[in-house]
């Protein structure tokens, strides 16, 4: 049973410490249900003659004129207005037919019941249907007054001030100040675009009094009843004052009706006095002024929705529910937002629940902002994150990569990657399994940061799903290992992968090994890792798997398990490489380390002689003359009498080499 508003006065000082929601569903008692106010109705406004209304000093003659023309098309502006429920585009222009159609409003509700029963009348399918009816003011008249009773909460500002312009262009004057002087009292005011064409159709028609009038109305100020000044007085006297019997007889002399735009402009201008905010609330409904409706309860639940209102707050959207209200998107994004900053993660997960259960239901983009939310808090939650997934789930919706991607991220950049084998538990018991791309980022993540133990876990619990032969995984988990500088684990699981025949996921870590091993200096460990996969299990390295360990072989001393390589290379279709050999050679090694290199590089006897002439050149250009010499003398004879080598030993020996032996 909900306490009565006056019980506020004396605990307004108070404040909820608690962090937990009293969140059990409980019904309400009975609230005063007042039938809102509804404005003049305008059946009765367009049996009258408009000559009625004519000054009269129009002649005659003008005034027949006036009659015979059609009547003027009053085109609003473009409005902008969220539809409260889903509106069919056709829904407008069956409205406005039915009511162009049929002379009493009756026959059109009639009409309408025949063609569609569900017919949307949202704030935006009132303003389509006035400016369809524009041009025939009896028709929107109708329109109007038909609203004015069924739909009333439709009629917006923007839908009066269309209504406004449609009697004024079209000669109903006293009609128009009447709708003037209701829209005051409801607290709207006129624009200033319709007060512009008003004016001009006035001057046009020759109604000099009203036309003044209609600027009097502006320049004296007398529309301070405006939707834009009304709540500023209701704020003025609720903010600075203590609630009190004064305070309401106040309000009640202001004389202004407490329509949905008043009363949810005070409540948002009351956000830092919420307490003050929802004694008006609940006066303004206890009084019998209005029936609150969708648009204010979500009002006063982005006020309340704070640390220090967090009781009330759940109160009044358990009260919403069970008046059949539902929250809107925008209030649950505010709220879950403030929720989130204030580190309110369980009320935040509270909330998600809550809108989960409602109709307009947050996106999969939202779901992975609060899971991001749970888990870099400060105390990571394991039971809110699975109620969010649960809840997530349990609607008919699925979970996805990026959802667990973007988790692992958050996780990682608080130092919580330990809690992520949970977290994927969690997940897979509600249907999700990662696919083999994610599979491999979250395998290189975890090892790649040193959580070697996650990683095992996370390869288990996948050998565990069926997914034994997902070699790209295995492949990205040895590369992560590298990284992290773990080469015994890797050799392990590197064993384990080959023995397996994993084929060209095999070479891709065979190159992340070989790259890990090199930057430790241990290319000679390397080297033979990459014998015994070549030889025994016909595995194929990448060429430049190759051609990095022999650089690296060669920098690190290792020139004859390099030598061995050129062998290896040949029989798997790979070209020489000779660029490293002949650069070492010649800077550090002997004619003996020359001749053993030409021999190794190819299956005949020698090779050709354009690699003699490279390293004879690559001699000379360190200024190694005498080595150059005693190759020549160790090379075959037709090699020695070859014409281009004599050309670059005799180009050599002038003054720079003895000449060579013949």
């Amino acid at each position: 049973m909900r306490h009565s508003w006056r019980s506020l006065l004396s605990r307004a000082h108070l404040r909820s410490r608690s962090n937990v929601p009293r969140h059990s569903p409980h019904h309400l008692s009975s609230l005063s249900n007042p039938s809102p106010r509804s404005p003049r109705r305008f059946a009765s406004l367009f049996r009258t003659d408009p000559l009625r209304n004519s000054p009269p000093g129009l002649p005659f003659r003008a005034q027949v004129a006036s009659l015979a023309r059609p009547s003027s098309s009053f085109a609003a502006r473009t409005f902008s207005s969220e539809p409260a429920v889903e509106v069919k585009d056709s829904d407008h222009a069956v409205l406005a037919d039915a009511f162009a159609r049929f002379e009493d409003s009756e026959d059109a509700a009639k009409k309408l019941k025949l063609v569609r029963n569900n017919v949307a009348v949202s704030d935006d399918v009132v303003l389509k249907v006035l400016e369809s009816l524009s041009a025939s003011p009896r028709a929107a008249g109708k329109f109007f007054d038909w609203v004015s009773v069924r739909h009333s909460e439709r009629l917006s500002s923007k839908s009066y001030n269309l209504m406004l312009g449609v009697l004024g262009v079209n000669g109903f004057i006293s009609e128009f100040w009447d709708l003037f002087e209701t829209m005051k009292k409801r607290g709207y005011g006129m624009s200033g675009y319709v007060r512009d064409k008003v004016l001009e159709t006035f001057e046009k028609e020759g109604r000099e009094s009203d036309a003044e009038k209609l600027r009097g109305v502006f320049a004296s100020g007398s529309v301070n009843n405006s939707v834009e000044k009304n709540p500023s007085g209701i704020y003025r006297i609720v903010k600075n004052e203590v609630w009190s019997e004064d305070v309401e007889k106040k309000l009640r002399e202001l004389d202004v009706e407490f329509t949905t735009d008043v009363v949810k402009k005070v409540v948002e201008n009351l956000a830092t006095e919420p307490m003050k905010a929802l004694m008006l609330f609940r006066w303004v409904e206890e009084s019998g002024l209005f029936k609150h409706d969708k648009e204010k309860y979500n009002a006063m639940a982005i006020v309340l929705g704070r640390e220090d209102c967090i009781d009330r707050f759940w109160k009044l959207v358990d009260e919403m529910k069970a008046a059949g209200y539902e929250m809107e998107m925008e209030t649950y994004v505010k709220v879950l937002g403030r929720f989130c900053k204030r580190k309110m993660i369980k009320d935040a997960v509270y909330l998600y629940e809550f809108a989960m259960n409602g109709v307009d239901k947050p996106s999969a983009q939202e779901c992975t902002f609060l899971l991001r939310k749970i888990a870099v808090s400060k105390d990571f939650d394991m039971g809110l994150f699975s109620r969010v997934v649960k809840v997530y789930t349990e609607k008919g919706n699925a979970l996805t990569d990026s959802m667990l991607y973007t988790v692992l991220k958050s996780l990682d950049s608080v130092g919580r990657l330990g809690e992520f084998d949970r977290v994927l538990k969690v997940m897979q018991e509600c249907g999700f399994l990662p696919g083999g791309n994610l599979r491999s980022k979250i395998a290189f993540r975890l090892s790649s940061t040193g959580k070697k133990d996650e990683a095992s876990k996370f390869m288990d619990t996948l050998e565990s799903s069926g997914l034994t032969s997902d070699f790209r995984t295995t492949a990205s988990l040895i590369e992560g290992l590298c990284v992290s500088g773990d080469l015994e684990k890797v050799s392990d699981y590197f064993h384990e992968m080959v023995e397996k025949d994993a084929g060209s996921f095999a070479s891709r870590a065979l190159d992340s090994l070989v790259n890990a091993y090199c930057d430790k200096n241990r290319a000679l460990d390397a080297c033979r890792i990459l014998k015994d996969c070549a030889s025994n299990n016909e595995l194929k390295p990448w060429h430049t798997t190759y051609k990095l360990l022999i650089k690296k072989l060669l920098a690190q001393g290792g020139f004859e398990d390099a030598l061995t390589l050129l062998s290896l290379m040949k029989e798997h279709g790979f070209p020489p490489f000779l660029d490293p050999f002949i650069q070492h050679i010649s800077k550090k090694g002997s004619k003996d380390d020359a001749l053993a290199f030409l021999k190794a590089m190819t299956s005949k006897k020698f090779p050709s002689t354009s690699v003699f002439l490279q390293m004879f050149e690559a001699f000379f250009k360190v200024r190694r003359h005498n080595e150059a010499q005693e190759l020549l003398s160790k090379c075959p004879r037709h090699i020695r009498n070859h014409a281009d080598v004599l050309d670059l030993f005799c180009s050599k020996s002038k003054g720079t080499v003895a000449p060579a032996a013949a």
